[in-house]
């Protein structure tokens, strides 16, 4: 994580309970030219709230630093708690990453009630993602959209089994060419995944097997069927709310 990370989280138009790192840092596989990823809650001013004229929910910004592209977006409170309740995996991510760039007492709250907000219903997220993923590496041969799929479905199956958010495909993987396909995507975001690293029938199937593993999970997962977080969800909103 660059040094520099925390000040381009300092020039945000509006306070943030929180600044962590996602995409490929997160994941375990960054490329030497990988876009920085900055994931943020920002919190509105109570006159951008109450009023008729209201602040934005999203914030997306950009640019670069030391020759790093940035994608930095961050979501209002209130919008970011109502993304935690529903079966949303990037919320959960990006709140439980542990690249952290900027962190508050809130931030901390809000890591507490995570856990109380997964759901079986969390791995359609992981599904949808990884299917996307799994067109796009069919469509390109690239190695990014590959080991995207693959972190995704380990994520999801963890998930399913654990009610934790493991986000890093290098502490996940079940696979023995995995850590050869990180090492050659260092090289660069859009190489083709070369076949002497893993024959595509044999990335297919296990795609495949994963994908069955993340169903099963989630039909058999103990995890509760609804999020019991909101009323505190909802207290902690309020309080912030007042207190600014």
């Amino acid at each position: 994580m660059p040094a520099w990370a925390g000040a381009v989280a300092d020039e945000h138009p509006y306070p943030l309970a929180f600044a962590t790192v996602s995409g490929a840092h997160l994941y375990g596989f960054a490329s030497v030219d990988s876009d920085l990823d900055l994931r943020a809650c920002h919190l509105l001013p109570l006159d951008e709230v109450v009023g008729l004229d209201t602040g934005p929910d999203t914030v997306e910004l950009g640019g670069e630093r030391e020759g790093m592209e940035l994608d930095i977006v961050s979501q209002e409170l209130a919008k970011f708690i109502r993304l935690l309740l529903r079966p949303n995996g990037y919320v959960l991510e990006q709140l439980l990453s542990p690249l952290v760039v900027r962190t508050s007492p809130l931030h901390d709250e809000l890591r507490a009630l995570a856990p109380h907000c997964v759901t079986p219903e969390h791995a359609r997220h992981y599904l949808g993602f990884a299917s996307g993923q799994w067109l796009l590496y069919s469509k390109t041969g690239e190695l990014k959209p590959a080991l995207y799929t693959l972190r995704v479905l380990h994520t999801g199956i963890h998930l399913m089994r654990t009610g934790e958010i493991e986000s890093d495909l290098r502490v996940l993987n079940t696979l023995s060419y995995v850590p050869d396909l990180i090492e050659a995507k260092k090289a660069g975001e859009h190489h083709a995944l070369p076949p002497s690293l893993v024959a595509p029938e044999v990335l297919a199937a296990d795609v495949a097997r994963l994908t069955a593993d993340l169903e099963s999970a989630r039909d058999t997962s103990r995890l509760p069927a609804t999020p019991s977080a909101a009323p505190a969800l909802n207290d902690l909103l309020i309080r912030t709310r007042l207190s600014r």
